[in-house]
């Protein structure tokens, strides 16, 4: 099975303050990229931008990992 590791270092940084982050997986990558975008854009407009992605993909996408292990 493969795993996707993410080496990054991410500083983000805005009138009110800044952040460093360190993902190590896709997961925490995701979170972090909706904890900023939710700060720039707000909630419901973060949330309508992130509803284009699943767009994209029916609602029984099973994902990478499932389908290795078929």
């Amino acid at each position: 099975m493969a795993t996707v590791s993410i080496d990054a270092d991410i500083k983000a940084k805005w009138p009110q303050g800044q952040c460093s982050y360190s993902p190590g997986s896709p997961e925490e990558l995701a979170i972090i990229g909706i904890d900023l975008l939710v700060k720039e854009l707000g909630t419901q407009s973060a949330r309508a931008f992130i509803e284009q992605v699943f767009e994209k993909y029916p609602a029984d996408h099973l994902g990478a990992q499932a389908l290795e292990r078929e």
